[in-house]
C-alpha cells in the first residue's frame, strides 16, 4: 500500500521537512533491512574509538548479546572532548533555568572542565573503574555533571529520580553496594523546596556501603552535615584536586556505564544495565535521525535525568550529537500555565519532546496560554512515556505545533535504552501511533502460542532482533533477566506490552499486561506500593491497581485489609496515602484507598488484580475459576 492510500487519519509532513531531513527514509530503511549490522556499524565509524572492533555483534551467547567486541571507547570521551577539539569548544552544551528564574549557560568546554574536575573529586575519594555512584538530584545541570564523570573514570553511575522517597533510594543504595552517594540538598517544584537531603539521611542510616555523601547546594536552606562523611560539592571543586585535566579510562565496549532502575512485576525493582559502547552508538543514532537535530538547533527534552529518557535524550543522545540542550528545573504550570511556552519563546526552542500526561495536564488550561506566546521557533515535537490519546496529539499539534511540526511519538523502555518504534519527520503519521520500528528493528505482536496475531489484533509485543542500546543484564541477577525477558517467547524479547497493528503496518501500543502502572509516564511496580502499604502498623493486605484517568494516563487505586484493632476512618486514609508517598515517592500516592474485608486470590494467594480492576471499572471480571473463593 502506498503512502497516498494509508488508511484512517493521516497526517504527511511538509516537503520542507522532508528534504532538510538526515534521513532519507527509503534509503535508510533499506540499508538497515538488508543488513542490520552493516548499518550499526557505519554508524559507529561516526564516533570515536580508542580501538577499532573486531565484530559487530556477537550472537554466540543468546540472549547475552554483544555489540562492537573488541572495540575501546568511552562515551564521556565522545560528549565533550571530540567536540572540544573542533569548532564546537565554545558551543553551548546546555542552557538551564531553574524554577526560581536563575539561569546557567555552559559550552561543551565549560562541561568538559566540570567534568573533569569533579571527575578528579571523585578519585581522590578512591573511586575508580566499576564502583557504583548513587546520584539524588533534582533538574540541575550537576547531575549531568556528576554522570559524565563517572563515565568519564569508569565508575557506574545508579541515577534515582528526585521525586522517590526513603525506601526506594535506600534499596537502590543497598542493591547497587553504592560507594558514593551525590545529592543535592534540595530541589524548587512548585515553588517549595523537596528536601533531597532530608530524605537521603534518613536511607543512609540503612545503607552500609556508602562511605562518602557529597552535597550540591541548590536551595541552601539548612541541612545536616554529619563529620566525616558529609561533604559540599562545591568546597571540593574549588580545593587544587579539582583540576581541570583528567585522563580518560579507556572502556572496552562492554564494560557497564551506568545502572537504572524500573519497577517489576513481583519483589524489588530490577537494576537494568547499560555499557559504554552499544549504548552510545544507539541513542546518538537515534536522536540524529528521529529529531533531525542540526548544528543550529536548540532541543528540550522536558524529561528528568532520573529516568532512561533523561539519560538517552537529556544527557547521552544531545551531547554525543554536539546539540545545545535546554534544561528545566521545575513544574509546567509555575507559577502561570505559560511557563513552559514563555521559555520556548524565551530561548528559541526548535525541538520539544515531552510526555503525553504534561501535554494533557497543560491542554486543561485552554489555547489562550499558548497563544500569547510566540512558538514559530518549534520544528519538531515528540511524545514519549506512554500511548498518547488522538485527542491530546492533534490539540498539540495544532495548538502548539501551529499544523507545520510532526510529531515523533516514540515507543522505548529503560531496558531497550533507545527509540525502538517511532516516526522519522518524513513519516506520514497517525494520531495515537508510534508508526513503526526504528529502521533495521524487526518486531511483531503475537498470540499466547508467539504466532504473530492478525491485523487489528491485539497481542504481545515482542522485539526479534538484537539492537546496540539494548540491556545486557539485571545487575548480579542474569537468571532473572532469562527469566523476565526471553523465556515466554524464545528468541523474542518481551516488551511486557500489549499492542495491536493497522492494515498499514502501523504500530499501536495499548498498554502494560503485567503488574506494573504508568503513572504519567512513570512506571510504579504494585509490588512497590503494596510493600509501602503494607509496612504501615494498620495495614494487613494491600493491592494495587492502575485505572485510567484524564491527566495522568493512570492513577492508582488501593485496596486495604486493616489489622485487628484498627477502624477506618478518613483520617487514617489521608495518614496511609501520606506514608506510601514517604516510602517510595509523592508520585505514588493512591487516588482512592479502599477499606475491605477481603481481596479476590487465586487458591496458590495470588491476588486477582484484573478482578479488582474489571469490578472498578464495571466489567465483566471474566474466568474466575481459579479464585480461592
Amino acid at each position: 500500500m502506498s503512502e497516498n492510500e494509508l488508511s484512517g487519519e493521516v497526517y504527511y509532513p511538509s516537503k520542507q521537512i522532508v528534504k532538510k531531513a538526515h534521513a532519507k527514509c527509503e534509503k535508510i530503511y533499506e540499508e538497515a533491512s538488508t543488513n542490520l549490522e552493516e548499518f550499526w556499524a557505519k554508524e559507529a565509524k561516526n564516533l570515536h574509538w580508542f580501538k577499532k572492533w573486531t565484530k559487530t555483534l556477537d550472537d554466540s551467547n543468546k540472549p547475552f548479546y554483544k555489540w562492537f567486541v573488541g572495540g575501546k571507547t568511552n562515551i564521556a570521551y565522545n560528549c565533550l572532548d571530540v567536540h572540544c577539539e573542533t569548532f564546537r569548544r565554545n558551543k553551548i552544551a546546555m542552557i538551564w533555568e531553574g524554577e526560581n528564574g536563575d539561569l546557567r549557560a555552559l559550552s561543551y568546554f565549560a562541561m568538559k572542565r566540570e567534568t573533569c574536575r569533579f571527575a578528579n573529586v571523585l578519585k581522590s575519594l578512591g573511586v575508580k573503574k566499576g564502583d557504583r555512584v548513587t546520584i539524588y538530584m533534582g533538574r540541575i545541570p550537576e547531575l549531568a555533571i556528576a554522570m559524565l564523570a563517572c563515565a568519564r573514570i569508569g565508575a557506574i553511575h545508579s541515577v534515582v529520580y528526585g521525586g522517590f522517597s526513603v525506601e526506594a533510594l535506600h534499596e537502590r543504595l543497598e542493591d547497587s553496594q553504592s560507594k558514593v552517594l551525590i545529592v543535592a540538598d534540595g530541589a524548587y517544584q512548585r515553588g517549595k523546596i523537596v528536601e533531597l537531603k532530608k530524605i537521603a539521611d534518613e536511607a543512609l542510616q540503612r545503607a552500609a556501603t556508602v562511605e562518602s555523601v557529597l552535597v550540591v547546594k541548590r536551595t541552601g536552606h539548612g541541612v545536616n552535615m554529619e563529620a566525616g562523611r558529609d561533604m559540599w560539592y562545591h568546597e571540593l571543586m574549588n580545593l587544587p584536586i579539582a583540576n581541570n585535566s583528567c585522563s580518560v579510562e579507556i572502556m572496552d565496549a562492554e564494560d557497564p556505564l551506568f545502572l537504572l532502575y524500573t519497577s517489576g512485576t513481583t519483589g524489588k525493582p530490577k537494576a537494568i544495565l547499560h555499557t559504554h559502547g552499544g549504548y552510545m552508538v544507539g541513542t546518538y543514532t537515534t536522536l540524529k535521525y528521529v529529531f533531525d537535530i542540526h548544528e543550529e538547533d536548540r532541543y528540550w527534552c522536558a524529561a528528568d535525568p532520573g529516568w532512561i529518557t533523561g539519560h538517552s535524550y537529556i544527557v547521552y543522545g544531545p551531547m554525543l550529537n554536539g546539540a545545545t540542550s535546554f534544561l528545566y528545573e521545575g513544574a509546567p504550570t509555575h507559577p502561570y500555565p505559560n511557563r513552559w511556552w514563555q521559555m520556548i519563546e524565551k530561548y528559541g526552542i526548535n525541538i520539544l519532546y515531552t510526555a503525553p500526561t504534561a501535554i494533557r495536564g497543560l491542554m486543561r488550561y485552554g489555547d489562550a496560554w499558548p497563544n500569547r506566546h510566540n512558538l514559530s521557533s518549534l520544528r519538531m515535537l515528540g511524545t514519549v512515556g506512554e500511548p498518547i490519546n488522538p485527542e491530546a496529539w492533534r490539540w498539540y499539534h495544532k495548538v502548539i505545533g501551529k499544523e507545520k511540526c510532526p510529531i515523533m511519538d516514540t515507543w522505548w523502555q529503560t531496558e531497550t535504552g533507545m527509540f525502538m518504534i517511532t516516526p522519522m519527520p518524513c513519516t506520514p503519521l497517525k494520531p495515537g501511533s508510534g508508526t513503526k520500528p526504528f529502521p533495521g528493528l524487526v518486531m511483531d505482536i503475537v498470540d499466547e502460542d508467539g504466532n504473530s496475531v492478525k491485523p487489528n489484533e491485539e497481542g504481545y509485543l515482542v522485539i526479534k532482533t538484537p539492537w546496540p542500546a539494548m540491556l545486557r543484564t539485571i545487575y548480579n541477577d542474569p537468571d532473572r533477566y532469562v527469566n523476565q525477558y526471553w523465556s515466554r517467547f524464545p528468541g523474542m524479547y518481551l516488551t511486557g506490552d500489549s499492542a495491536r497493528r493497522d492494515e498499514d503496518g502501523y504500530f499501536w501500543v495499548i498498554g502494560r499486561v503485567d503488574d506494573v502502572i504508568k503513572v504519567s509516564g512513570y512506571r510504579l511496580g504494585t509490588a512497590e506500593i503494596e510493600s509501602a502499604l503494607v509496612s504501615h502498623p494498620a495495614v494487613a493486605e494491600a493491592a494495587a491497581i492502575g485505572l485510567p484517568h484524564d491527566v495522568k494516563g493512570n492513577a492508582i487505586h488501593t485496596y486495604v485489609i486493616l489489622r485487628s484493632g484498627f477502624v477506618g476512618s478518613d483520617k487514617l486514609i489521608e495518614e496511609l496515602r501520606q506514608h506510601v508517598g514517604h516510602e517510595v515517592g509523592p508520585i505514588a500516592k493512591p487516588e482512592t484507598i479502599e477499606i475491605v474485608d477481603s481481596l479476590p486470590k487465586t487458591r496458590s494467594g495470588k491476588i486477582m488484580r484484573r478482578v479488582l480492576k474489571a469490578k472498578a471499572l464495571g466489567h465483566d471480571p471474566g474466568n474466575l475459576s481459579t479464585l480461592e473463593e
